[in-house]
């Protein structure tokens, strides 16, 4: 094994030092290619690429070669370091282009150590060394390697690729120095405050990935240093900062501060680990200014499809309000069980029997049979039951949202074709009806701001209109109802005293087990969320949600 060498030059009449292993010697000017130090005739070398032996050269070989290949490259004796490699026309063309896009002022290397064979070339031996550059703007320092190969008939060669240049490197890239490259800075995607960056929250780092590479930053100052560039001259990588720019931003519509509840309320102490989403909305505009989720399914925010249970009966309800002209006051009659199309239907424990119940009524305690039986029988018209599934797109604006920035969500759905129980099922948000924390929180942003304005992401996004604003008539129905179940309704537990504030709990079944919903709305926000497990809508979505409206 040999010990390190340095190789270096200082001005044009360079002077080589060579310390260690096999010897030393001094080159007291520059050497012209195809020239020895006495002026004497370089041999040709004739490395046979098509005839490269399987035995390694030795180490003592392969260093030899090794500081003759970085000797020449050090004086920028391009020609002659090419000629020893194994792709000399290559190499040449690459080593110009390492000096060009540094502006390359000088080069020494050190720690010039064989490593005995190649792990990744076959029948080579790998040589590592230290370079040092000084190039546009500064020093630059790193490790790098070559393989020496020899053929049958002896002859040495370094093995040419562009991580000869720096470790990596690939074949259509280059190195460049000084200004930075666009694309070498990574954006920040930050909160609304047009600073907080979002990479911090848990919750967001996939989003905010997915915006990065998706979203048009602005602003931003270029630093120094040196980047891998691709064939366009587009930088892929800094390596290397001299001097630090401010990178651009992409400004999004997160709260930071309301983000920073959410991570904390879906980890909230009652919820006992089990997997939760929130989303919360500026009801005014439809910004997303927070999304919070645990779990190890990917966004239960956005991408948690699941039967929304009850909450759906905000749906039924302006349904029965827009399409049938019932009333809060109309009569929905709450019974321990019902059958609709050969399926039993049942309420969940604790809903007492009201033969006399009105529709508020039955929406305050949340009677599923109650809804069951007024939708079935004012909005299944000759077994057509694609009412509800016309009130969410026309009026709530279900639909195929984009968020902005290339952030996939999953879409809710509520069949226009619905059969058999199914007809029934959907009015108490079961059966083939799914939905998100993003759309219910979206439903109840529409009670509450008396109009759908589509969820964004980033501010100027599209926003998708519903095809009819909901009327007030209707807002004003169940914004009365939602404030009843917040005050002394199924949601009370949990939201009573918080002033402005309108809800509606759900529990929907789903196997052997049972996911908590809960959607509501204070002055400022219109949040939802969805606890998988959770033994009902108030006892575990209800605590996330809390949280939210009260900012702690």
């Amino acid at each position: 094994m040999n010990r390190g060498v340095k190789i270096g030059i200082v001005g044009s009449g360079a002077a080589l030092l060579v310390l260690g292993g096999i010897g030393a010697y001094n080159v007291v000017q520059a050497v012209s290619p195809g020239t020895t130090g006495s002026g004497e005739t370089k041999a040709a070398r004739t490395f046979d690429p098509a005839a490269v032996s399987s035995e390694p050269p030795s180490d003592a070989e392969a260093v030899k070669l090794t500081r003759a290949f970085l000797d020449s490259w050090s004086k920028q004796e391009l020609d002659r370091a090419a000629s020893d490699t194994d792709a000399s026309t290559t190499a040449a063309s690459a080593l110009r282009g390492y000096v060009d896009g540094l502006h390359l002022k000088a080069l020494t290397f050190d720690q010039v150590v064989s490593e005995g064979p190649s792990a990744v070339t076959a029948g080579a031996t790998k040589v590592t060394f230290d370079v040092t550059a000084q190039v546009a703007g500064g020093t630059w320092t790193y490790p790098s390697a070559v393989a020496v190969r020899q053929s049958t008939n002896g002859q040495l060669a370094v093995h040419w690729n562009n991580s000869v240049l720096f470790p990596g490197l690939g074949d259509d890239q280059s190195l460049t120095a000084g200004t930075l490259p666009a694309g070498t800075s990574t954006a920040e995607v930050v909160a609304s405050d047009g600073k907080t960056d979002l990479a911090r929250f848990a919750s967001l780092r996939d989003i905010v990935a997915t915006i990065r590479q998706n979203a048009t930053p602005t602003g931003g100052t270029t630093g120094t240093g040196v980047a891998v560039v691709d064939a366009t001259g587009a930088g892929v990588k800094s390596l290397k900062v001299f001097s630090k720019g401010k990178a651009p931003v992409i400004k999004t519509t997160i709260d930071a501060s309301l983000q920073e509840v959410a991570e904390t309320a879906v980890k909230d102490a009652h919820l006992q680990g089990k997997p939760a989403g929130t989303v919360a909305l500026d009801w005014k505009t439809g910004h997303i200014l927070a999304l919070g989720h645990t779990g190890d399914h990917g966004d239960i925010a956005i991408n948690g499809i699941k039967s929304p249970g009850s909450t759906m009966k905000i749906i039924t309800s302006a349904a029965l309000f827009d399409q049938a002209g019932l009333t809060p006051n109309s009569p929905a009659p709450c019974t321990d069980s019902l059958m609709a199309n050969s399926q039993l239907f049942h309420n969940d424990s604790g809903v007492r029997a009201n033969p006399a119940s009105t529709l508020a009524q039955a929406f305050t305690v949340s009677c599923n049979t109650s809804f069951i039986k007024d939708g079935f029988h004012y909005l299944v018209h000759d077994g057509d039951a694609s009412a509800l599934h016309d009130e969410a797109v026309n009026v709530f604006g279900m639909g195929s949202w984009s968020i902005g920035g290339g952030v996939a969500t999953t879409d809710p759905s509520i069949p226009a074709d619905v059969q058999g129980g199914d007809q029934a099922a959907q009015f108490i948000g079961q059966g083939r009806v799914t939905a998100t924390p993003l759309f219910m929180a979206s439903v109840a942003a529409t009670v509450r701001g008396v109009g759908f304005h589509q969820p964004i992401i980033l501010p100027g996004q599209h926003q998708d209109t519903a095809p009819r604003p909901i009327s007030a008539r209707t807002a004003g129905y169940l914004q009365s109802m939602m404030r009843t179940v917040a005050t002394s309704g199924t949601a009370a537990p949990r939201l009573s005293g918080l002033p402005g504030v309108g809800a509606k709990t759900g529990t929907a079944e789903e196997g052997d087990h049972t996911n908590g919903w809960l959607t509501a709305y204070n002055s400022r926000i219109a949040v939802a969320a969805l606890v998988e497990g959770g033994s009902s809508g108030v006892d575990s979505a209800g605590y996330v949600v809390r949280h939210l409206l009260t900012g702690s």
